[in-house]
């Protein structure tokens, strides 16, 4: 105001000076003073008007740029603000203002709008009210109708006159208090339930006996609440681990020490995840209770170190009515050691808390060596009982800690916790194989019982527990078939692995581009050195010229579901071959196939021949099937029963290998078999050694006595041939009578004997 009145002042002095000037000219020049005055009043009032117009202008362009300045400002405000003047001819608000309550600042410029927005009582009566309530808390109306806490303070931050009136300009500023007033609200609340809560809680505590367990970073010792030391009879609310530890079950121990271990070492540790588990430990009335442990590990700040806490709740009742289930499930009817199920999951847990603690366990798995021939030679009552002496060495093995289980058949397997020693495994296995030895003379009738095993560390491989046990199971199935062998699983068994899956692949393929073909090796009659018989042997002749050898893909097929499509090959092939020769009129002659465990006891043999003959035409009593002897004495009540059915069709049925397993000649007399097949290994020394000439005699005394034929196998030399022949031997197969040939050479070979020329 005072520099505006100063430049009135100015300007009145400015005209005063001017018209002073002009009439002391005029009074000087008389004859022109009425001219001199006229003009200088023209001048003055065109001047004055100029003026006049240019201040109201420039006062208009002060009055603009103060309140773009202001706005400019209220716009970066971080609340929300209006700019108002008193009588709400002008409104302007931010962007803060607009997102808070919806409306568009266009909507808002309408004084009806704003009071929509704004309670009645934000409207003071006085602009000197609305200044002087600072910090007033009222709710804004936002657009759909939802109340919004807010608190504001106005200030005038300009005063203009124009035209004679004054003009205020102020600036509201609010802030949203929405999320403080919710705060609020649930802190009452919360507060409130607290209250009530606290003594529910102390209650249902106390009621349903569920005892808490916990331990800080760093501590050695836990915390037990007065809930658990009632339950487990301790006076202490402080408790060392090793005092916790020795409370444990025996077989829950590794439980304990996996808990301790997760706290070691939390880099994997997520403190969102609760966990569970169930161990036995010695309650208050001084026996052994069963437990449930619901709890959460929360690393510590180093991420190294952690805390674990939770709930313990005795579940011994439900485990009790539970009992019968559990020894259902988990409980093997013979040994009654635990199986292969309870194996697996305790397994899998343990795997879990190795991952998560970085400890290491070692798994071992067992087999009784030819425990077949204990059922077959002692009853299956005393296979029975060796099975349960050799169940309690397992458990008698276990260090502290471990877990025992039979997994199947007479395999067993345990769980020992690695103790840096890489020689644990081997020492416990060895101190099973002795026991073993000493416990079996009795129930076997002073014969002699081994096992075998194959061995891993957890951390040798595998996502899972089951691919562990794979491991394991895999090593023992490496051995050689020495007794009491150990083998453990390595990158050699590794390679095997890869080796057999990329075979298994080439097979595979072989398969389907016909690579595989048929060997006949000649079968003579030694009584007029006839051909009566050939064997078809299986080849594998890749593209290049190179023969695999069956002993190298024929175990990789019998582990796949290749050995069936070979099997079928085989059958079908030897069939066709057979028919076309006989059509060429040669004399008719038996061939002889080979069939495998899986064939004999997976697949339904009858169906699979009888189609076999009925699409090739060859009749029956033109095919002989050989059965390996131990194939058959694998299960001798289902391979009678396989063996009459297929002689049902009139297909003949040979022992092959015989004198290899450990048969006694007494199943002679009840296998269906037509031709005994002397194994190579009594043919070998007959012309130096006379036991072995003694033993292929009578058994082919024993055999002609039930009318079987014999057929002796491998021989190479006249000599071998002639004591053969004077021991009553029906036929021979060998080197010294021709090798395995392909169709064309073996055609050549028939036609020779009959005395057939074969046209070219």
């Amino acid at each position: 105001m005072r520099r505006r009145f100063t430049k009135w002042i100015i300007i009145a002095a400015a005209y005063v000076a001017a018209a002073l000037t002009v009439l002391n000219v005029a009074l000087r020049i008389p004859a022109y003073t009425s001219v001199i005055m006229i003009c200088f009043a023209a001048v003055a009032a065109v001047s004055a008007a100029i003026l006049i117009v240019s201040l109201v202008n420039f006062e208009q362009e002060r009055i603009f740029r103060e309140r773009e300045n202001i706005s400019r400002i209220m716009q970066n405000i971080n609340s929300m603000a209006i700019l108002w003047d008193a009588d709400f001819h002008y409104v302007e608000v931010n962007n803060e203002l607009t997102k808070s309550i919806g409306y568009t600042s266009e909507d808002l410029s309408d004084i009806k709008t704003l009071k929509k927005v704004l309670p009645a009582d934000a409207f003071a009566p006085s602009l000197q009210a609305i200044v002087n309530n600072r910090d007033e808390e009222f709710y804004v109306t936002a657009k759909g109708g939802a109340k919004v806490c807010t608190v504001w303070n106005t200030s005038i931050v300009s005063v203009t006159t124009y035209k004679k009136r004054t003009r205020y300009l102020m600036l509201s500023i609010g802030l949203d208090l929405s999320e403080t007033v919710r705060m609020k609200e649930d802190l009452i609340r919360y507060s409130k339930d607290l209250s009530e809560s606290e003594s529910r809680y102390t209650l249902s505590m106390e009621l349903s006996e569920i005892g808490l367990l916990l331990k800080e970073p760093g501590s050695s010792s836990y915390f037990i609440s007065e809930q658990l030391r009632a339950m487990l009879g301790i006076n202490v609310s402080n408790i060392s681990a090793g005092v916790l530890r020795a409370r444990f079950h025996p077989s829950d121990v590794m439980i304990f020490d996996a808990l301790e271990g997760a706290m070691e070492n939390t880099h994997n540790a997520d403190n969102n995840t609760v966990h569970y588990t169930e161990f036995r430990m010695l309650a208050a009335d001084n026996t052994y209770h069963w437990y449930q442990f619901r709890y959460k590990i929360n690393p510590g700040k180093n991420k190294i170190l952690a805390d674990i806490g939770g709930a313990i709740l005795d579940i011994t009742k439900d485990k009790e009515k539970d009992s019968l289930i559990e020894k259902m499930a988990y409980i093997d009817d013979i040994t009654q050691i635990y199986n292969r199920n309870k194996f697996m999951q305790i397994g899998q847990e343990t795997f879990e808390c190795c991952a998560e603690a970085g400890q290491n366990y070692w798994v071992i798995v067992l087999d009784i060596d030819n425990f077949h021939i204990v059922n077959d030679t002692c009853g299956y009552i005393n296979g029975n009982k060796l099975l349960k002496e050799f169940g309690k060495i397992v458990k008698e093995s276990l260090t502290k800690g471990g877990f025992g289980a039979r997994i199947g058949g007479d395999n067993f397997a345990l769980l020992i916790r690695d103790n840096g020693d890489e020689e644990l495994p081997v020492n416990i296995i060895r101190k099973i194989q002795i026991k073993l030895h000493d416990v079996c003379g009795e129930i076997l009738m002073n014969q002699s019982a081994t096992c075998s095993a194959g061995y891993c560390k957890m951390s040798d491989g595998g996502d899972d527990f089951a691919k562990v046990l794979d491991h394991a199971e895999f090593s023992l199935s490496m051995s050689d078939g020495t007794k009491n062998d150990i083998i453990r699983y390595d990158n050699k068994v590794h390679d095997k692995i890869l080796a057999g899956n990329a075979l298994e692949a080439e097979l595979s393929h072989a398969l389907k581009n016909h690579e595989l073909a048929l060997y006949y090796q000649p079968k003579i009659n030694l009584s007029d050195g006839t051909l009566m018989g050939m064997e078809a042997l299986i080849r594998w002749i890749k593209p290049d010229g190179t023969i695999v050898p069956p002993n190298q893909f024929i175990p990789v097929a019998e582990s796949s579901l290749l050995i069936t499509q070979i099997s079928d090959f085989v059958l079908h092939e030897a069939c066709r071959q057979n028919k076309i020769w006989q059509d060429k009129g040669y004399p008719p002659v038996t061939v002889s196939i080979n069939l495998t465990a899986v064939d004999f006891y997976q697949t339904n043999v009858k169906e699979s021949i009888q189609k076999a003959l009925e699409e090739t035409g060859l009749a029956p009593q033109w095919l002989d099937v050989e059965l390996t002897e131990s194939l058959a004495l694998k299960d001798i009540d289902n391979a009678i029963k396989q063996m009459e059915e297929i002689k049902e069709l009139g297909v003949k049925l040979s022992m092959d290998d015989f004198g290899t397993g450990y048969s006694s000649l007494s199943y002679i007399q009840v296998l269906p078999i037509t031709l005994l097949k002397l194994d190579r290994s009594f043919i070998m020394y007959l012309e130096e050694d006379e036991i072995s000439r003694e033993i292929v005699s009578a058994v082919i005394r024993i055999a002609k006595s039930k009318k079987i034929e014999t057929i002796a196998e491998g021989i190479e030399t006249i000599g071998q041939a002639e004591i053969l022949k004077q021991s009553g031997c029906n036929h021979a197969q060998g080197y010294f009578f021709g090798k395995p040939m392909p169709a064309d050479k073996f055609e050549e070979f028939m036609a020779m004997k009959a005395g057939i020329t074969v046209n070219s």
